[in-house]
């Protein structure tokens, strides 16, 4: 883009020798920096973390799987906790209720 990292460094309020080590990966910028990257080149962090092609308009938009099925997640809780627990047979009583109750 032509900046040198002098530059990039004053517009991004930070020093030459960190824009050095980030270039170089010896060291990784913050997240109030890539807000700025962003802010100073009018693209989202999406498109910086490329979950976009488009650096402007519609961000990445995330699509999780359905819910498991009734049997699925129970099979799963079962796993997730020790049965050798009274306290952990508790919680996973009370998870099993509270999936009774909405249906």
């Amino acid at each position: 883009i032509g900046f040198s990292q002098v530059k990039m460094a004053q517009a991004l309020g930070t020093t030459q020798s960190s824009i050095n080590r980030y270039e170089n990966g010896q060291s990784s910028p913050s997240v109030e920096l890539f807000r700025r990257y962003a802010d100073y080149f009018d693209v989202s962090l999406d498109y910086i973390f490329a979950r976009t092609d488009k650096p402007q308009g519609e961000t990445y938009h995330f699509k999780p799987k359905a819910v498991p099925e009734r049997e699925e997640l129970r099979q799963f809780i079962e796993m997730c906790f020790d049965p050798q627990s009274p306290m952990n047979e508790k919680l996973k009583e009370t998870l099993f209720r509270m999936m009774e109750d909405e249906s």
